[in-house]
């Protein structure tokens, strides 16, 4: 096998570069085109956004000028314009996929919904999927990888983003034949369950930051970390020691003492866990692994890596969408994946009430003011019919339901016209009800 870089140059020299089409030109859409413009043997061809303005001013971002940009939403101009070098910008995802240069597509809009309906239309046309999406994978990924693995094209979590980077150390890590105690990341900002857009505070710093409101709140609330660890959890078998895990306050050179048995000195009740931490870890991310082997244990220490009998794997940084090119590559190249759910679930992403609701109110997004997300083992979740925070979004209240509670099934009246709702129906039915017969 080539190293990437390698191929990416041999690639480039027979004039048949991997296509990409991109789903959401944001914060991190915008970054991929620009990176993905400096890289040999990739071509980010096709940008789609509900509004094309925004995918034009990607592109013109990454270095791009207007006239070598082709603003359409019809198949064929689209596949004309690509065919002929142009770049297009679009507000029509499924054009996107259907396109016949597509390879692999980024799914990057955040939306749980929009993410089952793009990988639905790339496992209708078989490309790959990039799934910078975790809010639409830690809710149907089971699935989604499971119909994608059918197609015969890869489903994968990014690079550069927490759940891409520690699946590569786990991998890493377990290839070797080390037993992993936890696995985690470091939040770089403070925690508070009942942040909302409306707080000046935060509104301020989204601003500071050129980002929504609702994303710095989804961040600021928790709920991401508990959505990116849970991915890592289905794709690893790692599990939460407690619902929504410890946040323990320490720095990198405290990790493997706070990360481990109680009987150890640490805060753990069992090893194999995710976690996270606020100190000076972030934005790094980190898999604690011991051995029993003395041979082994000698090694580390003459290496530095401490007295054990916890070791640290640490990377200092995580670069986001970034990164998210090399997965692209890894799909189509090589039919790899950066790291993917399990056929099942074991751990779910709960929905927790941020405030007082009513009978009759229409929850809002992930990041403003209804809920938040919370981590719980899968098998938890379902016996208690909690509700995965993935399904809230548009989902009315049937009943008053307290600051803090849990939001289960029999609480909401969801929409049956929700794609995401049939795939998670169908989830529920084909595999995760297959898991737990089999335990």
């Amino acid at each position: 096998m080539y190293e990437i870089d390698s191929k990416l140059l041999e690639l480039e020299a027979k004039g048949t570069p991997v296509h990409v089409s991109l789903i959401g030109c944001g914060q991190m859409g915008k970054d991929i085109v620009a990176q993905i413009s400096k890289m040999k043997g990739i071509s980010c061809d096709i940008v789609v956004d509900i509004d094309p303005a925004i995918a034009v001013d990607g592109y013109q971002q990454a270095g791009y000028q207007a006239g070598d940009i082709v603003v359409t939403d019809d198949l064929k101009a689209a596949e004309k314009a690509v065919s002929e070098g142009k770049k297009v910008a679009s507000a029509d995802y499924r054009m996107a996929v259907a396109a016949c240069q597509t390879q692999v597509v980024i799914d990057a809009t955040g939306s749980p919904e929009m993410g089952a309906r793009v990988t639905m239309e790339c496992i209708f046309y078989k490309r790959h999927i990039v799934m910078m999406n975790v809010e639409c994978d830690v809710t149907v990924g089971p699935i989604l990888r499971k119909l994608c693995d059918q197609a015969g094209i890869v489903y994968s979590l990014t690079a550069g983003d927490e759940p891409g980077s520690i699946c590569e150390i786990y991998r890493f890590a377990k290839a070797l034949g080390f037993k992993v105690v936890a696995a985690g990341k470091g939040k770089n900002n403070p925690l508070d369950f009942y942040a909302n857009p409306g707080m000046k505070e935060w509104a301020d710093k989204a601003a500071a930051r050129k980002m929504a409101p609702r994303m710095l709140i989804e961040f600021v609330d928790g709920s991401k970390t508990m959505i990116e660890m849970c991915a890592v959890s289905n794709a690893t078998g790692l599990v939460p020691d407690i619902r929504g895990m410890h946040c323990a306050k320490c720095n990198v050179k405290d990790l493997t003492k706070v990360f481990s048995l109680k009987s150890q000195g640490g805060i753990l009740e069992k090893e194999g866990v995710v976690d996270f931490a606020i100190g000076d870890i972030a934005p790094g991310i980190f898999v604690v692994v011991t051995t029993d082997n003395q041979r082994i244990i000698d090694g580390l220490v003459q290496r530095d890596m401490g007295d054990g009998p916890n070791y640290l794997l640490y990377r200092p940084y995580h670069l986001c969408s970034i990164e998210t090119p090399i997965t692209a590559v890894q799909e189509a190249v090589y039919g790899e994946s950066t790291g993917q759910p399990m056929d099942h679930l074991t751990s779910e992403c709960i929905t927790i009430a941020k405030k007082n609701l009513k009978a009759g109110e229409v929850l809002d997004a992930i990041g403003e003011y209804c809920y938040r997300a919370s981590i719980e083992l899968a098998d938890v979740a379902r016996r208690g019919n909690m509700l995965p925070v993935g399904l809230a979004k548009g989902a009315r209240m049937k009943v008053d339901v307290q600051k803090d509670e849990v939001i289960t099934y029999d609480m909401v009246e969801l929409n049956e016209t929700s794609v995401l709702l049939q795939l998670r129906r169908m989830q529920d039915q084909l595999l995760c009800s297959a898991a737990v017969q089999a335990q």
